[in-house]
């Protein structure tokens, strides 16, 4: 496989100069010494996070005394007789595998392992190229290392392919191999989901976050990666692209080095929104499956599907990023791919025909973490606290932000509060009172959704203070670092700063996000009653 802009060897390797001088500029970007490789780590390997450091194997393995890739996963997961039978299949279905592995003296176990004499595990095959979450697409052999310090504590860049769920654990234990470390290693997040927490006050975290907090490593390190990435289909050479969000100090060199002919990646400073939406497309994507297997795959209701949740995915995003990119490019094509044929469109399919139900759990074999239910619950949670209020326009009051997301209500009662069949996600999307998603994006971009403390930004700044409407009277204490006020909405009372966070102190002495705030960025504007 060709990895670079250029033609690729006989035996799959890039040609060398382009590909070699790209290597070389982050080498010197990282400050790598002659002799000492970059050493690139994959922690975990499920289908995506095994293709993209194949994918690093096939442009750079090559040059081994300058770039080194290896990937981590846990030990110990045995192969079941009927994978090993199908693992078989494939193998005697491909000629260049099935020689590789006579080359290789592997080709034995497999057949082994077929007549039931021998157990595969999965850290031994993926060695030989084969990921358990998707057996029929063949990669390169890949270095494996069970051992997670010896994997991690000399890494230069970490890739983490984990799913959401475990990227706290797992990078937890990391920051304990890398509390001696001098400099930090750069890591590129492909995880997808979220977290909610609620005490003290309701916020979101996302993996770039948890890893962050977790390990100590600055954020303007850890990077985000998406796009319409089905993994088979990019190691197979389809093309696609995406874009590697974060920091201005690496995020441009980055995409350069991971750039292939067939692979695109551009730069974006907006990590933000393609974090959540790289965790909200995966909710509704539950939701596309269902509806497409409901309706036979009508065209029609899947595309009503789409313009539906989409906007609820853009008025969610407006409460998380004062501006927030739009819902285009390799953004707006994640999206639509997920919804079309990713795992947990596959999931919500399987659910409303009844081949899988609820009980058996979100990880399914061969298909690894249904990220979307456990998103599905944080999303609901978080969206559901009355201290994050915003003005319904037509009841004319204060409602939670679910109430605005018809869909997010539909998918947490059928896979979460599990009170409603899979075809009552119809209902949802067929309510005569649905607003017409062109009004949703134009309440989100019309009013100042925006709810900072969602990502446990700092308020105490009056550059980026609270703007709370109908004040009567205002008084500004910044030595106290208070904003003390008489509402008509609210009464009297004051906004405090409790942990970096801007929160409502009611009388009774409960302490709650101040309802119907908005992020000004003057302090005078504080002092200017009913301005919106």
């Amino acid at each position: 496989m060709g990895g670079a802009e250029g033609p690729g060897h006989p035996n799959g390797h890039a040609n060398g100069t382009v590909v070699e001088e790209k290597l070389d500029e982050l080498r010197r970007q990282l400050g790598k010494a002659d002799g000492d490789p970059l050493r690139i780590v994959g922690v975990g390997a499920g289908a995506w996070g095994s293709v993209f450091c194949a994918l690093l194997q096939d442009a750079y393995g090559h040059l081994r005394d300058k770039a080194q890739v290896r990937i981590w996963r846990r030990p110990g997961r045995a192969v079941d007789r009927a994978t090993a039978e199908h693992l078989f299949e494939v193998i005697n279905a491909r000629e260049d595998v099935l020689r590789r592995l006579i080359r290789r003296c592997a080709y034995l176990k497999y057949v082994e392992a077929r007549l039931g004499d021998r157990t595969l595990y999965a850290d031994e095959i993926l060695r030989d190229g084969f990921c358990l979450n998707m057996i029929d697409t063949p990669l390169c052999p890949l270095k494996v290392v069970t051992n997670l310090q010896e994997a991690v504590w000399d890494a230069d860049i970490v890739v983490n392919g984990l799913p959401s769920t475990d990227t706290r654990e797992v990078f937890g234990e990391i920051g304990r191999y890398w509390k001696e470390r001098i400099t930090a290693p750069i890591i590129i997040s492909l995880a997808k989901g979220i977290e909610a927490s609620l005490d003290p006050l309701p916020r979101i975290i996302t993996p770039t976050q948890m890893i962050s907090n977790a390990t100590g490593v600055p954020l303007e390190n850890i990077l985000y990666l998406g796009g319409p990435n089905i993994a088979s289909e990019i190691y197979n050479k389809e093309y696609a692209n995406a874009r590697i969000c974060g920091a201005d100090k690496w995020r441009k060199p980055l995409a350069k080095f991971l750039r292939q002919p067939h692979f695109i990646v551009w730069d974006n400073s907006d990590l933000i929104t393609h974090e959540v939406m790289g965790g909200l497309k995966n909710v509704y994507a539950i939701g596309a499956g269902m509806v497409a297997a409901l309706t036979n795959e009508s065209a029609t209701s899947k595309s009503v599907y789409f313009a539906l949740c989409t906007s609820e995915m853009i008025y969610i995003t407006h409460l998380l990023e004062e501006e927030p990119e739009k819902l285009a490019g390799p953004l707006l094509a994640d999206t639509y791919v997920t919804l079309l044929k990713g795992r947990n469109a596959w999931y919500g399919q399987k659910l409303a025909k009844g081949e899988l139900t609820l009980e058996m759990g979100d990880s399914i074999k061969g298909k690894g973490t249904i990220q979307g239910v456990s998103a599905v619950d944080a999303f609901y949670e978080l969206l559901s606290q009355d201290s994050l209020s915003v003005m319904h326009p037509e009841a004319n009051r204060s409602v939670a932000p679910v109430e605005m997301c018809p869909i997010l209500k539909a998918l947490h009662r059928i896979l979460i509060k599990r009170d409603r069949p899979a075809d009552s996600i119809l209902q949802a999307i067929r309510d005569e009172t649905m607003y017409d998603p062109r009004e949703r994006i134009e309440m989100a971009q019309g009013h100042s959704l925006y709810r900072p403390s969602l990502l446990g930004q700092p308020k105490g700044d009056f550059e980026h203070g609270w703007y709370v409407p109908e004040l009567n009277n205002i008084m500004l204490d910044f030595n106290l670092a208070m904003l003390k006020f008489t509402s008509s909405n609210f009464g009297s009372g004051m906004l405090a700063v409790y942990d970096n966070v801007w929160v409502w102190e009611e009388h009774a002495g409960r302490l709650n996000v101040a309802q119907n705030c908005m992020p000004r960025q003057a302090a005078e504007q504080l002092s200017v009653a009913g301005t919106t």
